[in-house]
């Protein structure tokens, strides 16, 4: 290879390398000026940050988006709370942690929760319907996730400042 081939190649590869850092920098750059509104936006076409959403969101659960068929959840588990043993028959439901960690429990029946699992930041958790499932707060900060519905669970709006509030 000659060296203006090699001088190409590395000028390419440098290039590159410069537009993919730019981008991850475009990507995180936004979070620093993010205006947080709590409030259920659906079902109209919405872009935000889930995750300075997320964050931002302390009450136990605040519906973020709920459209005809989706929903988007976000809660915050207090230290040693959980979000209550539930099942939803005809929902499938996924969950993202953005703060914490917690053990994850699903079962058949709401006696037999035989899959446990650890999770923290980063991970994502799928429910599919029918399953008996809690989330418990094993760490030592609040638990902090987001909720994806489908189809939706909860009325349009809703707002449950702890778990308390959440009467089925």
């Amino acid at each position: 290879m000659s060296i203006t081939m090699k001088n190409e190649w590395f000028s390419l590869c440098a290039g590159l390398l410069l537009i993919g850092l730019g981008a991850m920098a475009c990507d995180k750059a936004p979070s620093e000026s993010i205006d947080v509104t709590l409030k259920d936006y659906g079902a109209e076409p919405t872009v935000l940050n889930i995750e300075a959403y997320t964050l931002s969101n302390s009450n136990f659960r605040t519906t973020l988006w709920t459209g005809k068929y989706l929903q988007a959840t976000l809660m915050t588990i207090p230290v040693g709370g959980d979000v209550g043993l539930e099942q939803h028959p005809d929902t499938d439901q996924f969950l993202r942690i953005e703060e914490g960690t917690a053990k994850v429990l699903m079962g058949d029946t709401e006696d037999s929760l035989t899959f446990t699992k650890t999770a923290g930041k980063d991970f994502a958790i799928f429910v599919p319907a029918g399953k008996w499932h809690n989330i418990i707060n094993t760490g030592d900060v609040p638990l902090k996730l987001y909720s994806i519905y489908s189809p939706t669970e909860h009325p349009h709006g809703t707002v449950h400042r702890t778990q308390k509030d959440d009467v089925h």
